[in-house]
């Protein structure tokens, strides 16, 4: 697929309930394989996980549609000053640590739908939300087997930070940091 035919919407908080339903859509087709398998990605936990992070500070998403049909996303938050690193498994010096209300913005998620991948999409949404973006650095998770998107985001700028376990039953994540303009 033509990337030149993408269209991409930006979304804030204010918007969430009007698109929440096309991103739980996407996300059910991306993860089915990995929700038959741990419950952690099912669609219930998802929605979860995306109603709290939609309801964080300056939460953004930059929704991706060819023709009308909706071919991925990324979105994130703004971390607060009173943010606590949880689920930290590299010790990390307290200066990387310490957080304002504009020095990280949280990169929740980046999919494309399987027919769409490997066109320059997922770069495009995630550069997309980045301009809209007043943090001085992104933050992301990757899981840790899967090494071919984590040298994905190593070429988009991001380097390797540590290791996190954010919630007691999900994966260990390669945990990746990149410098924002």
């Amino acid at each position: 697929m033509d990337a030149a035919t993408l269209t991409v919407t930006y979304y804030t908080g204010a918007d969430v309930e009007a698109v929440e339903h096309r991103l739980i859509e996407v996300y059910a087709e991306v993860y089915q394989r990995e929700a038959e398998a741990d419950p952690f990605f099912t669609v219930e936990r998802f929605t979860e996980r995306l109603r709290a992070h939609a309801s964080r500070p300056r939460w953004g998403c930059a929704f991706g549609e060819v023709d009308g049909e909706a071919v991925g996303y990324a979105y994130g938050f703004a971390r607060t000053a009173d943010y606590r690193w949880q689920g930290l498994i590299t010790p990390a010096p307290a200066e990387d640590l310490a957080e304002t209300d504009t020095r990280t913005f949280a990169l929740c998620e980046v999919m494309v739908r399987a027919p769409w991948r490997g066109t320059g999409i997922a770069h495009t949404l995630h550069e997309e939300l980045m301009s809209h973006r007043i943090e001085e650095r992104s933050h992301l998770l990757v899981e840790q087997d899967h090494p071919k998107v984590r040298a994905l985001y190593e070429r988009w700028g991001y380097q390797l930070t540590g290791v996190m376990q954010p919630y007691p039953d999900s994966p260990r994540y390669d945990s990746l940091i990149r410098q924002l303009a």
